[in-house]
């Protein structure tokens, strides 16, 4: 519910045709933007709003007030932008790429740098 699917990007190549980028991505990210919308918007009016809220301290209705808007926002990427991106993920599987692993130590840099505002167990438990 809280990451959309970056439609168009689902490919083995690093190459998109135009077809692929105004059908995969223009098309069917422009609808898929379409139906976020309406279903935001029909939580509002119909006060489902329990999963809106992450964290015990964030109000449900702002929460879905801030999804909402956002869901109004153009997520259709560039073409270029697409290709490079799918150009990393390849660089990334084939081990050209360098990954910087996020391990129990950055958890206690990050705790340090939070402090009182975020409770991070290294369980994956906000």
């Amino acid at each position: 519910m809280f990451s959309r699917p970056l439609l168009g990007t689902n490919k083995e190549t690093t190459k998109l045709s135009w077809f692929e980028y105004v059908w995969f991505s223009c098309i069917q990210q422009g609808w898929y933007n379409c139906f976020m919308s309406f279903k935001n918007w029909a939580d509002l009016m119909g006060g489902n709003l329990s999963g809106y809220a992450i964290l015990k301290s964030d109000d449900p209705l702002e929460c879905c007030l801030d999804y909402f808007w956002d869901s109004l926002e153009d997520d259709i990427y560039p073409k270029h932008f697409l290709e490079d991106l799918m150009q990393m993920s390849y660089d990334v599987k084939m081990g050209k790429g360098k990954l910087i692993p996020f391990d129990s130590k950055m958890f206690d840099e990050l705790k340090d740098l939070v402090g009182e505002l975020i409770d991070i167990d290294l369980d994956g438990k906000v």
